[in-house]
């Protein structure tokens, strides 16, 4: 069942009414750029290898994507990080202090930060003690102002990844954006719900490069939806938001698959072979399933026990304050000599 979906009744009206900067290669793109002479962007001539701006549109990391995806080019918007297509969301669809917008707790902490940034209540309906979307309690919270829906899956701190009933129940009675976070799609055996992008068009699919494909320092993040959102997006979208360098180290990963997936196949054989000795840990209570390239588990006292591991030269994430996390830490899958330092450090605290 097709959710009766408008993106227009959705979009602010200053941004339905604005229209957007058309940069200097906007403007060019219909000849042979190895004849031209380029003095229209006031750019410094001299060759230093990134004296021009960047493709604005990024159609050579999009017409990859578009091929490995089954999707096309103007389903994808890419952004400085993921972090800047979530804010470009609240910027293109929520009215400052008026709209809403709905987040899972425990998730990503960026959701609430860029709420409040942009002056957008953030409705927090806790997820289910088996961190799972409660949808009744959902859907009661929303009302003609809300605008978004947040969901992680696989979710951050927790690792699991969301039921595929409970997004559909979500997809189709929730007439706003469902924004589907898939950071670490790529160590789930899920599918990406971007093969679902035809049948719901409310659905907003957010991914990066920063995880599986190793590229961090390099802020590239994805967002897939239809043609109708993308175009909001790219309205309001900085011209020359993902820079040349970005680009070329992105088209260089992406090219490389066979290494790509050896390197995710070490992650999860990783990520087994802790969750095997982590039975056997004293002070661990409880182990969450995973489906990402952490593992959440409960201890004694993470305070004490994050504490230890600092000690002994080992970073992890206390996630202690979160809701329904109470003395639990996250442990990120680093390589094979890295893990069996931390699995020294955690038998012998």
């Amino acid at each position: 069942m097709k959710n009766s979906f408008d993106v227009n009744t959705l979009v602010r009206e200053n941004v339905l009414k604005m229209k957007p900067y058309s940069s200097a290669r906007d403007e060019f793109k219909d000849f042979d750029v190895a004849q031209m002479i380029f003095l229209d962007a006031n750019e410094n001539p001299f060759e230093t290898g990134v004296n021009r701006y960047p493709d604005p549109q990024q159609v050579s990391v999009k017409a990859v994507l578009a091929k490995q995806r089954k999707i096309l080019p103007n389903q994808i918007l890419l952004g400085n990080g993921s972090d800047e297509v979530l804010d470009l969301l609240f910027r293109a669809f929520c009215e400052p202090n008026t709209d809403n917008v709905i987040t899972l707790p425990p998730t990503y902490g960026m959701y609430g930060v860029l709420a409040s940034i942009n002056a957008v209540e953030n409705k927090e309906v806790l997820l289910s003690n088996d961190f799972e979307p409660q949808v009744d309690a959902i859907l009661e919270a929303v009302n003609e102002n809300t605008k978004i829906l947040f969901l992680c899956s696989p979710n951050n701190p927790t690792g699991n990844s969301f039921s595929d009933k409970n997004i559909v129940t979500l997809l189709q009675n929730f007439n706003g954006l469902v924004v589907i976070d898939e950071a670490y799609i790529d160590f789930s055996k899920k599918q990406s719900w971007v093969n679902e992008l035809d049948e719901y068009p409310n659905l907003v699919i957010t991914q990066t490069l920063s995880k599986a494909y190793g590229l961090a320092g390099i802020r590239l993040g994805i967002c897939y939806a239809s043609s109708q959102v993308i175009a909001v997006l790219n309205k309001i979208k900085p011209p020359y938001n993902v820079n040349e360098l970005t680009q070329k180290r992105a088209l260089t990963r992406l090219a490389d698959k066979e290494k790509i997936e050896i390197e995710i196949d070490s992650i999860i054989t990783q990520r087994d072979h802790l969750l095997k000795v982590l039975l056997e840990v004293k002070f661990v209570s409880e182990i969450y399933p995973t489906e990402a390239n952490f593992i959440l588990i409960k201890v004694d006292d993470a305070n004490k026990r994050y504490n230890e591991l600092i000690a002994k030269g080992i970073v992890i994430r206390n996630r202690t304050t979160q809701p329904l996390c109470e003395n639990c830490l996250r442990l990120t899958i680093g390589t094979a000599e890295e893990n069996k330092k931390l699995i020294e450090a955690l038998i012998t605290i």
